[in-house]
């Protein structure tokens, strides 16, 4: 008799351990199935971290490439600026095959006063171009100067450069130039005793100076 309710009193024992677990707790078959609905063995179902690291990465390579345009948009403007800048200050020979007949102040019988400007000779027909970026404020016969090209300078001075005595004009009234551009040919127009550029340099506007000096200030020597 004894025997038999000690067995009694372990399975009541038994219930009440299990009873008493906590509510919470799965068991393993239930487990077992909530694991499966995330990871089952064909992976079927959407990974969400992965998904998200994907969208991230795409995100950030979108504004990675966008602040890429962006500061290669800058360069190209800051170069552009830049190369703008350096035309402006750019100047060059006006002829090439010459050798120079006559310089700034000289006196002769050959002109009523002295000698405005710096004479390039050589055979006529050779081309002019210009010696800095300007623009064409006159382009016509002028007297003792045969066909004459004025051009005003773009650099904030108002320096004027004549081109003189040439055969043939290259550029109209109103034409932007470059340092290089080709503005007309030499040849024996006006006062002249032999085919060859007069070139003068008026700062503001104003009375010649001396070109070589003009020339050599940035940094060309004729």
């Amino acid at each position: 008799m004894a025997g038999a309710f000690a067995l009694i009193l372990a399975a009541f024992g038994s219930a009440v351990a299990g009873s008493g677990s906590d509510g919470n707790t799965l068991s393993a078959d239930k487990y077992q199935t909530i694991s499966q609905s995330y990871t089952g063995p064909e992976q079927t179902t959407v990974d969400v971290s992965r998904s998200f690291d994907r969208a991230t990465l795409d995100r950030q390579a979108k504004m990675q490439a966008e602040q890429t345009q962006a500061a290669q948009a800058e360069l190209a403007q800051q170069v552009g600026k830049a190369a703008d800048e350096l035309k402006q200050n750019t100047w060059v020979i006006p002829v090439t095959g010459y050798h120079l007949s006559a310089r700034f102040g000289q006196r002769s019988g050959l002109w009523s006063t002295v000698h405005t400007g710096l004479d390039f000779a050589g055979p006529s027909g050779s081309t002019i171009v210009s010696v800095a970026a300007g623009t064409v404020v006159s382009a016509g016969y002028e007297g003792a100067y045969g066909n004459r090209t004025v051009i005003r300078l773009n650099d904030g001075t108002g320096t004027e450069i004549w081109y003189c005595h040439q055969s043939r004009f290259a550029v109209s009234v109103g034409d932007n130039v470059g340092p290089g551009d080709v503005i007309g040919y030499t040849g024996s127009t006006g006062n002249v005793t032999g085919p060859h550029l007069h070139l003068e340099v008026h700062p503001a506007g104003g009375p010649a100076v001396d070109p070589v000096a003009a020339l050599a200030a940035h940094n060309v020597t004729p």
